[in-house]
């Protein structure tokens, strides 16, 4: 920094040799004398150590030297005044460099120090420096410190003590010093200063690490150029990045006070690779739990293999990524990987392929398709040597051997490299797959993951994946599913907003658009409320697809409060390799409570809630339908339940603890509803009453049991008598089940309230 240079500003003294009339023998102000024709004032042009110079004798107590010029002062400028001075004989003075302040209206500021550091001459003939240092700022090495009132000065020097000595002066010198200054005026420092090179070949870790050193609080600037860094580095200040680094893939650089993608993307010249090398600083930084992308996007043109990133695969510590967008773009690294192989498989090792062909080809994470096969069941692990394949769910209906489809989705974000991942966290995060890859795939074991108001705009096939329980106690809330079918038939979508293989998930508050379901859901201790899902069409009287599908008998879930459109809840077995019923707890424990359920331009025959048994003996056992809203537009449907007996049927002559209640249903054609009340009126004098509960017991339920009778207005015989007898009652009479005789042991007739039910309340 030189503002001689850059601002044009004249701070050199005349010199001597122009003129003793320039010089002032007082302060230097317009009027004081000069040593113009003073007797104790000469120039001397041959003196054998200055070029010219000016012979001076000390004739007062303090022999003043000021140049008439002004020299400007300003903030931010350091100026230094040098003199070079000899003794040429008689007494022996001190000399210092003094300045005279001026502020801008010509006024001395008689408050600053005019006076530098003062020098004793020792010996004849030996030539001695003396310097000062003038400037506005009050820091360390400001011999003149002065204040912004003072904008110029005349500078040049004194002699004091004794009188009579003579000297002689070289030209004084009055230079800007300011980048002397500038390490401490700027709050940064240069790791060029450091030793490193920056050619991208040499080393510079060594210098990185003494800059971040020395920062003390300041910036580090990384310069242009390239700089090589061999080694694991942490920055403990704030750094900010001019040129780029190179770093082998496993070296880490950790920048504790720029732990964001802006600068990983500006230190490694791209926002990918900035990416990767944020991630993987985030498995082992411990004063950040958080990875900030900066509100900014991110191109992909393959999967994020996280766990390779980070080289760990397991891995229980907090961490989340936030606030930025992963976007897509297309390569051959999105290409589904297919792979059809030969494998035997026995439900008395139900979790696993054996004698499977082909298997170092068959990609870990694949979806598994066949026969007898549910749906989301993937690939959880493969033993080449063993030739068999680990499996996420049990196969249904597959044993023996048969042929296997194993298709492998990409992911934007791939964590299924970890054997074990706890509460990683995905915050605010826009998975913008554009119809070329999926979302993200799960570890393969873990617990707590988070989705928080994440977007997951048209994935190809999947937007979460689970291949294992790395879901278990996962949170998904205040998420967009978005899917890439929207403009296509229900009944022809693949796409799947996500699965669960583990139990006590959360989701909450997602709104989901067409995909082919929303959810498939094994595990237990489920929490699916307030989400708003939709999976219609415009096809006229078009067929419908599940929205939720649960794939165990007991669910131990409530699903709540939400928004269930255009599609249905579909509830199986179909992860049982042994579906038949063996004693084990059979369909229960699914409260279906508060939800707005919406159809419509559907068929007649669509359902809201359907129960599919994979296997025969099973019944419900824990079932509750309360208070829901059910209602079709522009369209109307038969019933809002059925079993899906396609397999097997429902054994209702078990059934207990069903509660269907306090729904309400507009342009349905039956409503349903468990306990029945039922007002029979008898006309005809009978010993047996048959009264029907007709089509209201759900799912087509037998009646099991009368809970009262209750007589309204008089029962009379045929002869108009009044009669009190009570009568006993035979519960699921009737071809369907679903009726109950009142037997009163004589021929009557009157009107009955009868309330009876599908089910034993035990």
């Amino acid at each position: 920094m030189n503002k001689a240079i850059t601002d044009g500003l004249v701070l050199m003294p005349p010199p001597f040799s122009a003129g003793l009339n320039l010089w002032s023998r007082e302060d230097g102000t317009p009027g004081s004398g000069s040593y113009q024709g003073q007797p104790n004032a000469a120039l001397v042009t041959n003196d054998q150590d200055f070029a010219g110079c000016l012979e001076l004798q000390k004739t007062e107590a303090t022999q003043k030297l000021r140049s008439f010029a002004q020299t400007p002062i300003q903030p931010g400028l350091y100026l230094r005044v040098t003199a070079r001075i000899k003794a040429v004989s008689g007494n022996l003075p001190s000399v210092r460099i003094a300045a005279w302040a001026g502020d801008v209206n010509g006024a001395n500021v008689a408050s600053v120090t005019q006076t530098g550091p003062s020098v004793t001459l020792t010996t004849y003939g030996e030539v001695v420096t003396v310097s000062a240092i003038i400037s506005p700022a009050s820091r360390t090495g400001v011999d003149l410190a002065w204040n912004t009132s003072v904008v110029y000065a005349h500078v040049g020097l004194d002699l004091t003590g004794a009188n009579g000595g003579v000297v002689r002066i070289d030209d004084l010198v009055v230079e800007d010093v300011t980048n002397v200054f500038i390490r401490k005026l700027m709050d940064w420092v240069d790791v060029r200063d450091y030793g490193a090179l920056g050619n991208g070949t040499a080393n510079d870790t060594a210098a990185f690490l003494a800059a971040d050193a020395d920062a003390q609080g300041r910036e580090i600037l990384v310069p242009s150029g390239v700089f090589r860094l061999t080694s694991d580095v942490t920055i403990n200040s704030r750094i900010r990045f001019e040129g780029t680094l190179s770093m082998p893939s496993n070296r880490r650089i950790t920048l504790t006070r720029n732990f964001d993608l802006d600068t990983y993307g500006q230190a490694f010249g791209s926002e990918i690779e900035g990416f990767r090398r944020a991630l993987q600083a985030l498995f082992y930084f411990t004063d950040h739990v958080t990875l900030d992308l900066s509100g900014r996007r991110i191109d992909l043109s393959e999967p994020i293999d996280v766990a390779a990133i980070a080289g760990l695969n397991t891995f229980a510590i907090r961490r989340v990524i936030r606030n930025g967008q992963l976007n897509a773009i297309a390569g051959p690294g999105w290409a589904t990987e297919e792979v059809t192989s030969v494998a035997t498989y026995s439900t008395a090792n139900n979790f696993t392929l054996t004698g499977v062909a082909n298997v170092a080809n068959i990609p870990v994470g694949s979806l598994v398709i066949g026969t007898g096969v549910g749906r989301e069941v993937y690939v959880r692990s493969k033993n080449v040597a063993a030739g068999t394949v680990e499996l996420s769910q049990p196969l249904w209906g597959a044993a023996g051997t048969r042929t296997y489809t194993f298709r492998r989705f990409k992911y934007m974000l791939d964590f299924s490299g970890f054997e074990t991942l706890q509460r990683f966290e995905l915050e605010d995060i826009e998975f913008n797959s554009l119809g070329l890859c999926s979302g993200v795939m799960l570890p393969v074991a873990g617990m707590t993951m988070r989705f928080v108001s994440c977007t997951f705009n048209r994935p190809l096939d999947r937007g979460i994946t689970s291949t294992g329980t790395g879901c278990q106690g996962m949170f998904v809330d205040m998420c967009q599913f978005l899917s890439n079918e929207q403009a296509i038939p229900a009944l022809d979508r693949t796409s799947i907003a996500l699965n669960i293989n583990a139990n006590d998930t959360k989701l909450r508050n997602n709104r989901v658009v067409r995909f082919a379901h929303f959810a498939v859901v094994n595990g237990i201790g489920h929490l699916i409320h307030a989400n708003h899902f939709f999976q219609g069409d415009e096809s006229g009287q078009g067929v419908r697809r599940a929205g939720l599908i649960f794939t165990q008998t007991n669910v131990s879930t409530v699903v709540t409060g939400n928004y269930i459109d255009n599609c249905f809840i579909e509830w199986g077995n179909e992860h049982d390799s042994a579906p038949e019923w063996n004693g084990e707890f059979s369909f229960g424990g699914l409260n279906i409570v508060g939800n707005v359920f919406l159809a419509g331009n559907n068929s007649t025959a669509f359902r809201w809630v359907v129960i599919r048994p994979y296997g025969p003996g099973h019944f419900l056992n824990g079932f509750s339908l309360v208070s829901n809203s059910f209602r079709v537009i522009n369209s109307t449907i038969d019933r809002v339940d059925a079993v899906d007996a396609s397999i097997a049927g429902l054994d209702m002559t078990q059934a207990r603890n069903v509660r269907v209640e306090g729904n309400s249903f507009n342009n349905v054609g039956q409503r349903i509803m468990n306990p029945v009340m039922v007002t029979h009126t008898q006309n005809t004098a009978a010993d047996t009453w048959n009264v029907s509960a007709g089509g209201f017991l759900p799912f087509g339920g037998r009646v099991r049991m009368v809970e009262a009778v209750v007589p309204e207005g008089t029962i009379t015989n045929a002869s108009n008598a009044a009669r009190y007898a009570f009568p006993n009652a035979t519960p699921g009479t009737g071809a369907q089940g679903n009726e109950v005789q009142l037997r009163w042991g004589e021929a009557l007739r009157g009107k009955a309230i009868v309330t009876m039910r599908m089910d034993i309340p035990t």
